[in-house]
């Protein structure tokens, strides 16, 4: 089964069943990692995200998911984790909790005419095409295309 499909039965089933728990189910994926398959869950809450949440989630979900058998047979470990401090920014949920903070452009080719791949500004906006950040040391908005990014993290700041 592909792996889109494997994600849409699992978000399809899950999402009711962690925002009842009162957490938001911020992304699913379904990868091959070294030991196998994985599907993994990423939560988060207005309270943070600690391991006993992570715990309280997977027990959750276990019976529904093996009841649903997305993956029609195949193995897999389940891995329910929060965002982190670095996880990229890729569905509409990390966006929002991001807006009007600090973030970091990872560019495929330097941006014309700062040449520079990374980019550190505050996200004002996002399109499906495009990021608006303001950046400090210049006056306006930089609008940069989805196409052109190769990923964007929250800013951490030592």
């Amino acid at each position: 089964m592909s792996g889109k499909k494997v994600v849409s039965l699992c978000e399809n089933k899950i999402k009711d069943i962690v925002t009842n728990l009162g957490y938001y189910l911020v992304d699913v994926e379904y990868k091959k990692q070294v030991s196998g398959m994985v599907l993994e869950i990423v939560i988060d809450s207005v309270n943070g995200i600690t391991l006993d949440d992570c715990e309280k989630v997977s027990r959750a979900l276990d019976e529904p998911l093996d009841l649903l058998d997305p993956t029609g047979g195949a193995p897999y470990s389940l891995n329910v984790s929060s965002m982190g401090l670095d996880r990229p920014l890729t569905t509409e949920y990390a966006f929002n909790k991001y807006k009007d903070k600090e973030v970091e452009v990872k560019l495929y080719e330097p941006l014309k005419p700062f040449n520079k791949k990374n980019l550190i500004g505050v996200l004002k906006e996002w399109t499906e095409d495009n990021v608006v950040l303001s950046i400090s040391d210049m006056d306006n908005k930089v609008i940069i295309s989805r196409k052109s990014i190769a990923q964007i993290v929250p800013y951490i700041k030592f």
